[in-house]
């Protein structure tokens, strides 16, 4: 809202505006980054500037914090160090003893962390199958499970759970339900709107977009008792985000608006074009009408399905990891959400336990031409498979 004119602005304008703010010292339409560790008390020992010490204050982060609770339509936004940073900052605001319910598929370094550090902290882990809700039904336990995390969709089969019915659950059991949305952005996918109470983004993915931030962010329903822990925890662990990495996060998310929708084109572009390809066995990406969850996406995904999808590819583990080798344009690395499209065996980053298949691909699609993008993964497909 511009206080001045009273007139509301569209989430695109105020993004790309990083919501209006002038540094009122020199007028300059790009805000200054904020390095200080330290600041001024008033004569009489008060600190009216709301600043005290940098390790739980920064003007810089707080203005790429307020770019992201209007983004997700939320009274508050949290920028931590990472995006695991974020999500245990989530689990860590609970008690050694709580009960939690994660999905079997979801990112696999927080997985890992559930099933190891989050047991050995005292925290009782249930893993369950998110997309069918008599499942996770069953997996609650009223009055001793305090958290849901669902991830929408999930990382690396796509699979999609139904925000509003996970928060009905969660909520009939007195739990929280967190859901980690880094895949559908907050242009796509606004959880709180769906019955959440906390929104995750490895906000190093597409809130960033160029690949040289690692940052991760946390948004609320409320500003309640489990968010001061958060907060709090966040300020004694020294968690908070960098002033020069929420400068760099603050830039990436004024083209967020062009970037996703742009990404969410070319990956239904080559989803539909990998379905039919002699060399591919299944695609996965919710915007395809087979995919599983296909109708739940349409329903709370506006906009587009993501930029994210995996091919599993004839032949095994061999071709897929073949296929890899023979890009040019496609980048083998890890991480999604770049300007630059990405190329992943994923299995081979997960290891044993995954439930990743090995002729999996997991592909990050960019803002290149899809026409170039096909042909170059076309072509590494069909060599791998010769």
């Amino acid at each position: 809202m511009d206080p001045k004119a009273g007139r509301t602005w569209t989430a695109r304008t105020l993004a790309a505006q990083a919501m209006g703010k002038v540094d009122e010292a020199t007028r300059a339409v790009v805000p200054p980054i904020h390095v200080t560790t330290t600041f001024l008390r008033d004569p009489d020992n008060q600190y009216r500037s709301g600043n005290i010490y940098g390790r739980a204050d920064n003007e810089t982060v707080r203005e790429a914090e307020a770019v992201i609770a209007m983004l997700e339509d939320a009274p508050a936004a949290m920028l931590l160090g990472s995006g695991m940073s974020a999500a245990t900052a989530v689990f860590l605001a609970l008690s050694p003893g709580d009960h939690v319910v994660a999905p079997n598929v979801m990112y696999w370094a927080l997985r890992n962390w559930l099933l190891t550090d989050g047991t050995r902290w005292g925290l009782r882990v249930t893993l369950v199958d998110m997309t069918d809700l008599e499942a996770l039904r069953g997996a609650v336990r009223p009055g001793e499970t305090m958290l849901v995390w669902a991830e929408t969709p999930a990382n690396p089969l796509w699979s999609i759970t139904d925000i509003a019915a996970a928060a009905r659950i969660a909520h009939e059991a007195g739990a929280l339900l967190a859901v980690d949305s880094t895949c559908a952005t907050p242009l796509l996918t606004r959880p709180i709107e769906h019955g959440a109470d906390i929104v995750m983004h490895a906000a190093t993915k597409y809130l960033n977009g160029h690949s040289d931030v690692v940052a991760g962010a946390l948004a609320t329903a409320r500003k309640d008792e489990m968010w001061d822990r958060i907060r709090r925890n966040r300020a004694m662990l020294g968690q908070i985000l960098g002033p020069l990495e929420a400068f760099l996060l603050l830039r990436g998310m004024r083209t967020l608006p062009l970037r996703v929708p742009a990404a969410c084109a070319s990956a239904m572009q080559l989803a539909e074009r990998f379905a039919v390809h002699p060399a591919v066995a299944e695609v996965l990406y919710p915007g395809l009408p087979g995919h599983p969850g296909h109708a739940i996406a349409k329903r709370q995904m506006q906009g587009g399905f993501g930029g994210m999808l995996s091919i599993r590819v004839r032949g095994g583990a061999p071709h897929a990891i073949g296929t890899a080798a023979r890009v040019e344009l496609w980048k083998r690395a890890t991480s999604l959400g770049g300007v630059e499209s990405l190329i992943e065996h994923r299995a081979s980053i997960e290891g044993a336990g995954s439930p990743c298949p090995d002729d999996l691909l997991r592909l990050s699609t960019g803002i290149e031409d899809p026409a170039d993008l096909y042909a170059d993964l076309d072509r590494a497909l069909r060599a791998a498979n010769a």
